[in-house]
């Protein structure tokens, strides 16, 4: 099971790696570039811009169906880390800050070994497939 320090990975696809992350932050996952570096979507062609956006999309999905938010949020960042990357932070209807982004101190890693954590991962992989 590869961890990142962050997360486990869900999933490797032929654009993106997917993580799930281990953050307060219920369903917060993050989807990797794995082709060679670039910092900004605009420096992928066609077919790999095509590619890596079908794979955050089909993990967008997964998120939606296992965790069942009432809405997503889709962030393209890379001040902290200039590799391509998409954070998807699922919001619910009791999450701590409605009507504006989540604080990043729930977006951070914690200890997080416990059992819904692994139910948690192994859901979204079989969702994955």
């Amino acid at each position: 099971m590869a961890d990142n320090g962050r997360g486990l990975r869900i999933r490797r696809g032929a654009f993106a790696d997917v993580y799930l992350n281990r953050a307060a932050a219920p369903g917060y996952t993050t989807v990797i570039w794995n082709g060679p570096h670039v910092a900004e979507p605009t420096q992928l062609d066609e077919g790999q811009a095509a590619g890596f956006f079908g794979e955050m999309l089909l993990a967008a999905r997964a998120v939606e169906t296992y965790f069942k938010p009432v809405k997503m949020n889709y962030e393209v960042l890379g001040n902290a880390v200039p590799h391509l990357h998409v954070h998807l932070i699922p919001r619910f209807v009791d999450d701590p800050a409605p009507g504006v982004p989540l604080p990043t101190s729930l977006l951070r890693p914690v200890r997080r070994t416990d059992h819904r954590f692994r139910a948690d991962v192994e859901g979204l992989r079989r969702l994955l497939v």
